[in-house]
């Protein structure tokens, strides 16, 4: 599957809001709809929110190129991408990848397209080298809980937690994956077990709260999920509940990866208090599928992520290996390398 194109001075971006039940892509020229699109979660997931936001910029260009004052404007367009959605870094990364292209080579269209089009391009080649490294670790027969989607819709293609199943399933290692749901949006029903369904890989849905049970009853041997922005000292943040399922893997023996591509990594921050995590509208808690499930007028409560401390992760995978602990030292070489 893929959630993102770019043809004929147009970006695609497939409406991850409508799948399963419908697969409909959306035609965008204005980088405005654009940044409203990545903070309704018509995409998402965080290198795939970089990738978008490339395209997005070589759309402001195209708007800008023959206005007087282009590198204003370009910078005018970089700061309504920023603000679309506040957690995920590779939203950063790709935006000041692409602001240094466009002052290196001004107004120069093709230029500017060729640099979005090489940061899709390298997305998917380290999230297939990411899930080589990371089906190292997987077992013969395992029993793989993944949590959200970190998946192709999530990426460039391909996948990191789930470019790490899909190796280790083509090798033959892999039994079941247990999916959770992933309240309150069920990406996790909606996304990665359409992805696993599709591509013949065995799946079983569950709901967030059963994953204890599950590891009590000795059925789960690893745990693997993406990240949308690590730390210099191995924090990262994922999607909520995460942070959970560390405790319980952590409790019952259970070795709990994260697999992430080393743009995903911001060592500008020293630990997971510094992450910025976004807070979503409440009535994504209070409604399920559309029908109000809790009171009318109830608080409710709705971070997007939570941060899982470092000393519960067994190992980082990334494009360029598996990283055990410590840490700090490790991540700083392979961003600096």
């Amino acid at each position: 599957m893929e959630a993102i194109r770019w043809e004929n001075n147009a970006l695609y971006l497939l409406d991850q809001t409508r799948l399963p039940a419908e697969e409909r892509w959306l035609r965008y020229t204005e980088y405005r709809a654009v940044a409203r699109a990545i903070r309704s979660m018509v995409v998402r997931g965080a290198p795939a929110i970089g990738i978008t936001a490339a395209y997005a910029m070589v759309l402001a260009a195209q708007e800008n190129v023959c206005k007087g004052d282009f590198p204003v404007a370009m910078s005018q367009a970089k700061a309504v991408l920023a603000a679309s959605r506040p957690t995920a870094v590779n939203l950063f990364w790709a935006l000041d990848r692409m602001e240094r292209c466009w002052q290196t080579a001004g107004p120069d269209l093709p230029r500017l397209e060729e640099e979005a089009r090489a940061i899709h391009r390298e997305d998917i080649q380290m999230n297939e080298a990411m899930g080589k490294a990371g089906a190292e670790l997987v077992p013969e027969g395992a029993r793989v809980l993944t949590h959200c989607n970190a998946g192709a819709l999530a990426t460039g293609g391909y996948g990191t937690a789930l470019g790490v199943i899909r190796a280790a399933h083509a090798q033959g290692k892999v039994s079941m994956v247990y999916a959770d749901e992933t309240r309150p949006l069920l990406q996790g029903a909606r996304l990665t077990a359409c992805e696993l369904v599709k591509d013949q890989i065995p799946v079983t849905l569950i709901c967030d709260d059963m994953a204890g049970c599950l590891m009590a009853q000795g059925k789960i041997d690893m745990v693997v999920v993406g990240c949308d922005r690590m730390a210099a000292n191995g924090d990262f943040a994922n999607k909520i509940g995460t942070y959970s399922l560390a405790v319980l893997a952590k409790h019952h023996g259970i070795p709990f990866y994260t697999a992430l591509p080393s743009s995903t990594i911001d060592l500008s921050i020293p630990d997971g208090s510094h992450i910025p995590v976004e807070q979503r509208d409440g009535q994504e808690v209070a409604c399920f599928a559309g029908v109000q499930t809790g009171p009318l007028g109830v608080q409710t409560w709705n971070p997007a992520f939570d941060v899982t401390p470092h000393d519960l992760l067994t190992a980082v995978i990334t494009e360029r290996g598996v990283l055990h602990p410590p840490f700090d030292r490790k991540l700083a070489g392979l961003v600096h390398n």
